[in-house]
This record gives structure tokens, C-alpha cells and sequence, in this order.
């Protein structure tokens, strides 16, 4: 029986083209339920393996008024040993600022880091460091418009791919998987922008993600 997902959605303020891609990247081998910001049952998780956030445009406000009602019950299904996957949007609110279910590591802008590569939040195709499950280190260029770099204590977390500044993109704590840029990318996100066009991934980063998630699955 495929692992199910339990996917929050709710366009634009967290994107259903992100939500899509992660559904595309994952489909043949997790199925999902969809969520949004309606206050949730507290049955809603039980037959749930994992939560994902995807991208978004999301601040503190849109955290306060789409997520910040379902954050207790998010926490206890973590607590409980379900996982939680986020992707940009998702990422930083995994951070002290919003659901706080991370020891010793935060989610801050990558744009404004030390030694960082970009300093515009715009999309581009940004050059990363991942690391496979044998811990073989390929450079890829991946879509980014305004992601996290997961910065604190490196040995409390794996470090799954690292942006050129050395800070790491994706992250795998526990039951807790993030990542900064997006793998989950589909071309016509590329054709969008004229210097991004030519330039899709073939959805070899799906391939990447779905690796991610599986690594997720594996850590006890």
C-alpha cells in the first residue's frame, strides 16, 4: 500500500502549480489527501504517513491566517512520528518564527547570506550541490526564486544538497525534511521566463525528490 501524503494547498498564497509538481514527482508511489485552511478534524491525520507544504508567496501574515489554526495539531502529528516535507514556502515555516519543529537549525533567506550567489528573489536556475543515498555529490542547476538556507548546528541534521556558499538547501532531521529551491519543477514554469527557457530539468529533478522523500521514509 502506497504511503499517503497529506498535501496543503491553498493558491496563490501556496502555489497549486507547486502542489501539482510535488503530486507529478511522487504520484506512482505515494498517493495524497488534500488540505487547506479550514480548521481541521482531529481525525484528519490518522491515516496520514506524511504532511507537505509546498512553495508559495506566504509571509507571516498568510502563516497567520491560513496555517496558524492547524499548527497544534500539525506538531502532534509530528510528535507522534508522522513526517513533514517543505519546500520553499514550507521550508521557512518549519522555522522558530512559524511551527518551531526544528532543533538547533533555522530557515533563513538565502539572498542574504554571506558569500550567497544571488540577491534578487526572482526566478533563476540556481547551481546546488546534492548528495544521492550513497553519498555521491552531483552539481545541478535548479529552479529558485526566493528560497531558505537551512543554517545551526550540522550535526544535528543530514545535509542532502548545499547551495555554492556551502550553506545547505535541503535537509533531512529526523521526521523532517526540507528543502530551499524546487525540484519539483515542471517545464512550462521555464517557459514562463524567457531566460529560463531551454533550460527544464527533463524531470530528473523529480527523480531527486522522490529520492529525497524516500530517504524521508527510510529514517527511523
Amino acid at each position: 500500500m502506497k504511503p499517503t501524503i497529506a498535501l496543503f494547498l491553498h493558491d496563490p498564497k501556496c502555489s497549486v502549480q507547486s502542489g501539482n509538481g510535488l503530486m507529478r514527482a511522487l504520484g506512482d508511489h505515494y498517493k495524497f489527501k488534500i488540505f487547506g485552511k479550514n480548521k481541521l478534524e482531529d481525525v484528519f491525520f490518522d491515516d496520514v504517513d506524511m504532511i507537505a507544504v509546498p512553495g508559495g508567496f506566504g509571509d507571516a501574515d498568510s502563516f497567520e491566517s491560513l496555517f496558524k489554526h492547524n499548527a497544534e495539531r500539525v506538531q502532534q502529528f509530528l510528535a507522534g512520528g508522522g513526517r513533514y516535507l517543505g519546500i520553499c514556502m514550507g521550508a521557512y515555516w518549519a522555522s522558530s518564527e512559524y511551527l518551531n519543529i526544528l532543533d538547533g537549525v533555522d530557515a533563513v533567506q538565502y539572498i542574504r547570506r554571506p558569500g550567497t550567489d544571488t540577491h534578487r528573489p526572482h526566478a533563476k536556475n540556481l547551481p546546488v550541490l546534492w548528495r544521492d543515498r550513497w553519498g555521491n555529490i552531483e552539481p545541478w542547476n535548479m529552479f529558485f526564486y526566493d528560497g531558505c538556507a537551512l543554517v545551526g548546528d550540522k550535526t544535528k541534521f543530514r545535509t542532502m544538497a548545499t547551495y555554492m556558499n556551502g550553506d545547505a538547501m535541503a535537509i533531512i532531521q529526523n521526521n523532517i525534511g526540507l528543502i530551499g529551491c524546487h525540484p519539483e519543477s515542471e517545464q512550462f514554469w521555464y517557459d514562463s521566463y524567457s531566460w529560463m527557457r531551454g533550460r527544464y530539468h527533463r524531470g530528473q529533478h523529480h527523480t531527486l525528490l522522490l529520492d529525497f522523500v524516500d530517504q524521508m521514509f527510510a529514517t527511523k
